[in-house]
């Protein structure tokens, strides 16, 4: 399968860490303990999500299906000094 994009939404943890979930693609948490062991962590649930649904012949969510472009939004941290 062609490589694709998932969007995934990570949470900073009070107890400290990071949590990724998907709506996109349901079942994929992923917990870390910087952003990118989570993201890291996150990609190798995907796949492995979407292995399975390949492997049982079920329909990926509709939205994997129709993502065609590799455009990225997200958020960083800027300091700004008043």
């Amino acid at each position: 399968m062609p490589e694709t994009m998932i969007d995934i939404k990570i949470e900073k943890l009070e107890e400290g860490g990071y949590l990724a979930t998907s709506e996109i693609l349901q079942g994929l948490i992923a917990q870390g303990r910087t952003i990118a062991e989570t993201i890291e962590i996150a990609q190798d649930v995907a796949k492995k999500l979407i292995e399975s649904y390949i492997e049982h012949g079920d329909p990926l969510p509709f939205e994997i299906e129709k993502k065609k472009d590799l455009i990225i939004t997200t958020s960083v941290p800027v300091s700004i000094n008043a």
